[in-house]
């Protein structure tokens, strides 16, 4: 199992706004690709301009094919570049990452209908 942990951080104030366009324009073709995300939160304590989500994958193949095929979307390009024009990400932080033995994650991962 791998896990793609992303965090990303936005311009102040503009948090409600992307994460507006992300669910109008992104989210559909996104989680057609890539299944239903594990988590997808807003920060509650600490950098209020920031949010995660968080992917399953079943290995390094899967992550890369399903990426692919989300890249190679129009859907996603048309949102990717709604994205760019608004402005509202100041950064982002990828983590991929792999369970422990004493603490395994859940096996179940969502698909998207």
């Amino acid at each position: 199992m791998l896990i793609d942990h992303r965090t990303y951080v936005c311009r102040p104030g503009t948090i409600k706004l992307h994460l507006k366009l992300y669910e109008e324009h992104g989210y559909t073709a996104q989680s057609r690709h890539l299944g239903l995300p594990l988590l997808y939160a807003a920060t509650e304590t600490g950098d209020p301009n920031s949010y995660v989500h968080i992917w399953v994958y079943e290995n390094a193949g899967d992550r890369e094919a399903k990426r692919n095929a989300l890249a190679a979307d129009p859907e996603w390009q048309a949102y990717l570049k709604l994205s760019r024009e608004a402005g509202y990400l100041v950064s982002q932080r990828n983590a991929l990452m792999t369970p422990v033995p004493f603490a395994p994650a859940p096996t179940v991962v969502p698909q998207a209908d």
